[in-house]
């Protein structure tokens, strides 16, 4: 990145460019796939991940940008937007190519060194070559539909991130005619990584070659009689967002079912090529998806380097992956159920140092236990397969009283949402789609049970998604209460979702989009009147996003009152930290490691009280007022400590796996020093939380 980037956008600005911020987290990531301590193979999923991250921000950010500037009139008018667009892609073009020099110069020739091999045509032996051309002739050639191009043929609808081939041909086609370009489609139920068989790979390693690269080998094939002048892969990112009017429409569900097909084919952003593709096929498939030529990237291998991932579903060499980490247990029943060892204490639980089965026990148990008269869970992600969502099909089917608020737009995750809710509502459940114009962003669970002739609650509320897979490598806090002001609370929390009333005054939980912008503020003012007053001010906070102005400007009051802040943003950060004057009690950093760090943990001291709280929300405009989102306390003293030593001075000692910002936005990662003891807040929870003897490493 040159590094005049940030400074030349934000020199007379009090924050940081929000796209640029972004594309430095993926700059973070990268940096994992370079680090040589890291196992290869894991070196590699880093660079898929980074590949992955970019792909979505194109179909979500950039896509919003260029459809900003296209709604009232020529994007040439609006010349602000056009400088950002220009600064996003030049990141971007330098993030891509340092992608596959990293791919290409180490990743590819280490896998080599280690017997795995991706061979590309001009590197197979015969036999290979032999091998690739029959299973090209039995396997992908009956799929392929390659289409020439003619009046009669116009260019084809073309798949989001799909992978394809321009083919330009010389000759006559068979009416004598000279149609000079054809399309030929990559068949999605191919796999787009191949084993070779192993009597084909050197002795003791295994090759794979790429579905792209057996098209290519003989691509001219499909063209007999015709000469194949120049070809080449593509693939075009479209916009992704999905888009109905609430207001309007008189089933969410249904609409929505409806988009979702749409996507597939949204407004175009950005089209990758292979490097060598000739210039006039890259200008004609820029003029067939309305592209300027910045939004051109030719690269240095394939098109979809996430699709590398499928490698390593077939190396199975433990050295060339982290070590195996099983997860500690929060809570074990022994001959107490979970309801039981609530009256007794609050359960915190910290994934995935500790297992998330914890959670699916709880609502387990309320499925099958008699005494449970009503279950409530809010879903955003959950993914296919899921116990929980199977559970709660148990308890309605069993005449429970079952409520579901379902969020039908989770970016990517709306298929499997709108499945589970025609399944719980074929069960019996009730099934809300949360409040229109607001997305159902909390993650709470309510069990109310009879007890002794009354209602008690129990209550689930987390920082995190319901979904088991996600749980394993995000970390995330939750707590399961039944501490009757809170749960009770987390019951008005769904009365107000599902009446569409206005929620009475909650004393413990601070609810967006009504209280918790308000109360964040309110909080760091506090910490400021308390610095004024001559008492240590201290605020610590830790989420995966830092971009709403007004909590920014708040903090920045904050520091200039002698409070002292510390920030932990795994990824866009718009403030600026150091600044004499605005914030130099402010510092920020980053954390990037086996985990991807998702907790959002808010602490202030407040003259000792040590407020603690844990949240579904980061620091957003739109978790502020375009969420429902959830902030709770940690409310028993030994939890908050536990917060404290888990959640927070790890990742303040970490000197492996920090990044820490500077007013220029750029990222500097912070070594320990000569002497210093080396520390991972990551591999530090690992070794306490997990379980024990079993093999740990990061």
């Amino acid at each position: 990145m040159k590094p005049d980037l940030h400074a030349e956008v934000n020199k007379n600005s009090a924050f940081l460019d929000r796209e640029l911020s972004q594309l430095m987290f993926n700059r973070r990531v990268l940096a994992q796939a370079e680090d040589k301590s890291i196992p290869l193979l894991e070196r590699l999923r880093y660079l898929c991940i980074a590949s992955s991250n970019l792909d979505e921000f194109f179909e979500v950010r950039v896509a919003s940008l260029l459809a900003a500037g296209a709604g009232d009139g020529a994007l040439s008018s609006h010349p602000a937007l056009v400088a950002t667009l220009s600064r996003i892609s030049n990141e971007c073009h330098a993030l891509v190519t340092d992608q596959y020099e990293l791919l290409n110069t180490q990743i590819l020739p280490e896998m080599a060194a280690h017997g795995i091999h991706l061979v590309r045509h001009n590197e197979r032996n015969d036999a290979q070559r032999s091998w690739v051309k029959e299973y090209f002739d039995t396997e992908v050639r009956p799929l392929l539909t390659p289409i020439g191009l003619d009046p009669a043929h116009p260019f084809p609808q073309v798949v989001n991130k799909s992978l394809n081939f321009i083919v330009q041909l010389g000759g006559k086609d068979a009416f004598g005619r000279g149609t000079a370009i054809a399309i030929v489609k990559a068949p999605r139920v191919l796999p787009r990584v191949i084993r070779l068989p192993d009597h084909l790979s050197k002795s003791g390693g295994m090759s794979f070659c790429l579905l792209s690269s057996v098209i290519h080998a003989h691509i001219s094939d499909l063209f007999a009689g015709r000469e194949v002048i120049g070809y080449s892969q593509f693939r075009v990112t479209r916009d992704s967002d999905l888009w109905v009017d609430e207001d309007e429409v008189k089933n969410l569900r249904q609409a929505l079912k409806g988009e979702l097909v749409g996507r597939q084919f949204g407004a175009s952003v950005r089209l990758e090529v292979a490097m060598n593709c000739p210039p006039e096929l890259s200008q004609f498939l820029l003029d067939q998806f309305g592209l300027h030529q910045s939004r051109l990237y030719a690269v240095n291998g394939p098109v979809n380097l996430v699709r590398l991932n499928e490698i390593m579903d077939h190396v199975h060499n433990p050295e060339l992956r982290f070590p195996p980490f099983f997860p500690g247990q929060a809570y074990k029943p022994g001959n107490q159920d979970i309801f039981a060892a609530l009256r007794e204490n609050d359960i915190l639980l910290h994934h995935p140092y500790q297992s998330f089965q914890t959670v699916i026990d709880f609502i387990r148990s309320a499925a099958f236990d008699p005494a449970v008269v009503a279950i409530k869970q809010t879903i955003y992600r959950t993914g296919m397969n899921s116990d929980l969502m199977e559970s709660l099909i148990i308890a309605a089917r069993a005449g429970k009283e079952v409520t579901v608020i379902v969020e039908l737009k989770a970016r990517f995750d709306e298929e499997a949402n709108i499945n589970w809710a025609d399944k719980l509502e074929q069960a019996g459940a009730q099934v809300v789609y949360g409040v229109v114009g607001l997305k159902t962003h909390a993650k709470v669970a309510l069990v109310i049970r009879r007890e002794e002739g009354k209602l008690r609650y129990y209550a689930h509320l987390g920082t995190g998604n319901y979904h088991p897979t996600t749980t394993k490598f995000y970390t995330d806090f939750g707590l399961l209460t039944c501490h009757p002001g809170m749960s009770q609370e987390v019951n008005e929390v769904f009365i107000h979702l599902t009446s569409l009333t206005k929620p009475h005054r909650l004393t413990h939980l601070w609810l967006a989009p009504f209280a918790l912008q308000n109360e964040i503020i309110k909080a760091i003012r506090n910490e400021a009147r308390i610095a004024r007053a001559g008492r240590p001010g201290r605020i610590i906070v830790k989420i995966n996003a830092l971009v709403d102005e007004s909590v920014i400007r708040a903090l920045y009051a904050a520091s200039k009152d002698g409070v002292k802040i510390d920030l932990i943003v795994r990824g866009a950060c718009t403030l600026k930290p150091g600044v004499p004057g605005l914030s130099e009690n402010i510092k920020v950093r980053s954390v990037i490691g086996r985990f991807l760090e998702h907790s959002r943990i808010y602490y202030f001291r407040n003259d000792l009280a040590h407020d603690t709280y844990l949240a579904s929300a980061d620091w957003m405009s739109r978790n502020l007022f375009r969420r429902i989102e959830v902030a709770f306390p940690i409310l028993d003293k030994a939890l908050k400590r536990r917060v404290m030593a888990e959640g927070l001075t790890p990742y303040l000692k970490d000197n492996m796996n920090a990044w820490e910002l500077e007013a220029d936005g750029h990222y500097q990662r912070r070594k320990a020093r000569s002497k210093q003891v080396h520390f991972s807040a990551q591999q530090h929870l690992m070794e306490t939380l997990g379980t024990p003897n079993a093999h740990l490493g990061e």
